[in-house]
């Protein structure tokens, strides 16, 4: 039976896992001291991989000869810590353990310049970035002309659902605001529950449901969704009404970041969208 046949046993995969990052190790990057018995095996012994780590060794032993163990999301950690593992396979390890890995890093308040400049040659289409609370990193001008000038707000209320719910001019900006909103909170939400640890996230959950009831009485509701595509209807002062379909797309290194691309659904939103960015 191939591998693309058989069902992956986590268990023996995870066991397999940590052996070979434990063997790939070199010793002397640790600052081990050397002994005078030659290893026997390449990489770290596991009782130095148990002592890295804080673990017991009977711990390891058991985890490499996949005893069906299913470790904690601490241990995890403290394995991936200890292995020296890449991003990628930290993530991949937390996978194998079941587990949801907890987000070490603070949430990006700055776009990378390469999507920085992505969203900039993204133009004529509008574009911006954000990330998971909805902070708006970079945008084109494209963006700009539509939705707002973001230069003129302070990098606090650079955030697109605070400009929905409480920004005066795009109260009625969208023609269903209501499914804009609600798809909005369900979005957060998600956020919320896989970002436990991000107060800037929960405060500005509070100030919303403080002081918008509408925002309240959706959130209470509990609706969970993610959406990575579809259409807004919106009313520009200048131009008119203009219908978008848009797209998130999802970074691979920067997997809470969101690129929005918005394309226009029809010829007038088209010419609309022309007038106000003219090439």
């Amino acid at each position: 039976m191939t591998v693309a046949e058989s069902t992956v046993d986590t268990t023996k995969e995870l066991a397999a896992f940590l052996r070979t990052r434990r063997e790939r190790l070199d010793p002397r990057d640790f600052g081990l001291p050397s002994r005078r018995q030659a290893r026997r095996t390449p990489g770290l012994r596991r009782e130095e991989v148990a002592e890295l780590a804080g673990i017991s060794i009977d711990y390891i032993v058991r985890l490499e000869q996949g005893r069906g163990l299913r470790p904690s999301a601490n241990v995890v950690e403290a394995l991936a810590a200890a292995l020296r593992l890449a991003p990628d396979e930290r993530a991949y390890l937390f996978n194998l353990a079941q587990q949801r890995p907890r987000n070490a890093d603070r949430p990006a308040t700055t776009a990378a310049p390469p999507l920085a400049r992505l969203v900039a040659d993204l133009s004529p289409l509008p574009a911006m970035l954000m990330n998971h609370r909805y902070d708006i990193l970079a945008w084109n001008a494209e963006m700009a002309r539509l939705l707002l000038d973001f230069d003129t707000l302070p990098p606090a209320r650079r955030n697109s659902m605070w400009l929905c719910l409480m920004h005066p001019g795009m109260r009625d900006f969208y023609v269903d605001r209501e499914r804009v909103v609600r798809e909005g909170i369900a979005h957060l939400r998600a956020a919320w529950a896989a970002h436990p640890e991000d107060q800037a996230l929960t405060d500005l959950i509070t100030e919303f449901t403080t002081h918008d009831e509408e925002f309240a009485r959706f959130w209470n509701e509990r609706d969970i969704t993610v959406n990575g595509r579809g259409r807004k209807e919106m009313r520009h002062p200048d131009v008119g009404t203009v219908t978008v379909d848009f797209e998130v797309l999802m970074p691979l290194p920067d997997p809470d970041q969101r690129l929005v691309i918005y394309r226009p659904t029809d010829d007038e939103s088209r010419s609309a969208l022309e007038r106000l960015c003219p090439r």
